[in-house]
């Protein structure tokens, strides 16, 4: 029942011994690559069984997203918090807050679902999504700790690679470790489970080392925030993230429940699409590297920005368990291109001296925006159904249309 479970784990901790030999990267990457998705393994298990679990403890259907909502508020929320606690206190100490965090979380989980506690449930999800704050920190912790710039896209396509181990991870933990706790409502052995990896993950992390301080040769002092957001790099770098975070979010929130709850598809069929979208978000991430060498960031977010039309194509076209698939298969590879493109453009954006401040920002807008987009997919798919959540998301897909092309055209001038 978990052997699939123990193979996952143990590829996790044997793929940073066998990339060693063929990608030099600091011992820290390396780290972070074992212990991220050990901890983002919370998310995955949310998306899957929050809504469906939330209709048996919720009294009002339509608040089935809302652990899914708050979960992604408290990303929001936290970020800027969590920012300022890497600047005072150095990024070991953080993410081990955020570890911490994210445990307490998962015990709380377990009891909510052991006593069918919906506010209790709701709150636990509250804390996934703060400790999530600090998760998403370390891509600018793996940033700190690449030896050159020249380095950032391929350590950062890596730290993406490892959240295939969460895409598995959370999913089938969910699934397998449901009934390890007998209760009314299922679910509790999940976050028990989950709760083991949290604290493996605090351990891991107790051999992460701080990146040493970069010495400044800046002049002046640093610019009002006002002034870094106006950049065109930043509104760029912004729009292809937040946008293709937030769309993500909105159909991802959505298909469980109109696979399960509305059009009846099993648990398993629903488990398989919400894995295999996981894994697409992230397994791109072993050829972006070469893609953005070959054709540059500006293909690659003209690329993402395609495939989200065809994500509403196929996702029109029909409810069967395929369509859902194709269209989230679609989903993740799309969100993987425009999101890897907005985090490699953010550094352009600040000097090192506003890092924290302008990271902050940058994520706070972004979960704040997603976490709109996850509580509107609840209302919207129970007040007008799965195609008006598709076409809804339109709209943006053009907007992204505009930042690409004006990227494309403007690349060289705004790169310089």
């Amino acid at each position: 029942m978990y052997v699939n479970i123990i193979i996952a784990l143990v590829l996790l901790l044997l793929t940073p011994l066998l990339l060693a030999k063929f990608i030099a990267l600091p011992k820290n990457i390396w780290l972070l690559f074992i212990a991220q998705p050990l901890v983002m393994a919370a998310s995955p298990v949310i998306v899957f069984i929050g809504g469906i679990v939330s209709t048996q403890l919720a009294q009002n259907p339509k608040l089935a997203t809302l652990p899914i909502t708050l979960m992604i508020l408290g990303v929001a929320t936290t970020s800027i918090p969590a920012a300022l606690i890497a600047r005072k206190y150095g990024r070991k100490k953080a993410t081990l807050t955020g570890f911490t965090i994210a445990l307490f979380a998962a015990i709380t989980a377990m009891f909510a679902t052991i006593y069918g506690h919906f506010a209790l449930f709701a709150f636990a999800s509250l804390g996934f999504g703060s400790s999530a704050a600090f998760v998403q920190q370390l891509r600018f912790a793996a940033i700190e700790s690449a030896p050159s710039e020249k380095d950032i896209p391929k350590i950062l396509s890596m730290l993406m690679l490892s959240g295939l181990f969460a895409a598995f991870l959370g999913p089938e933990v969910a699934v397998a470790a449901k009934d390890l706790i007998d209760t009314p409502f299922g679910f509790a052995g999940s976050f028990l489970v989950l709760a083991g990896f949290i604290l493996l993950a605090m351990v891991i992390i107790c051999f992460f080392k701080n990146p040493k301080p970069i010495v400044s040769t800046e002049s002046g002092k640093p610019r009002p925030l006002l002034e870094i957001i106006k950049q065109p790099i930043f509104i760029i770098a912004i729009l292809s993230a937040a946008i293709g975070y937030s769309l993500m979010s909105y159909l991802m929130t959505a298909t469980p429940m109109s696979m399960h709850s509305i059009h009846g598809h099993s648990l398993q069929e629903t488990k398989w699409v919400i894995q295999s979208h996981i894994a697409a978000m992230f397994l791109p991430s072993l050829f972006t590297t070469f893609l953005i060498r070959k054709f540059g960031l500006k293909s690659l977010l003209i690329a993402g920005t395609i495939i989200y039309l065809l994500v509403a194509s196929v996702a029109l076209s029909g409810q069967e368990v395929m369509h859902y698939w194709w269209a989230l298969i679609l989903l993740g590879i799309g969100w993987n291109f425009l999101f890897l493109t907005g985090t490699t453009l953010l550094p352009l954006s600040y000097r090192d001296s506003e890092k924290h401040k302008v990271q902050a920002t940058n994520d706070f807008i972004l979960f704040g925006f997603q976490a709109l987009a996850s509580l509107m997919a609840g209302w919207v798919l129970f007040q007008a159904g799965w195609h008006v959540v598709v076409l809804s998301s339109l709209p943006f897909v053009l907007i992204l249309i505009f930042v690409s092309g004006y990227f494309y055209h403007q690349q060289d001038k705004l790169l310089n």
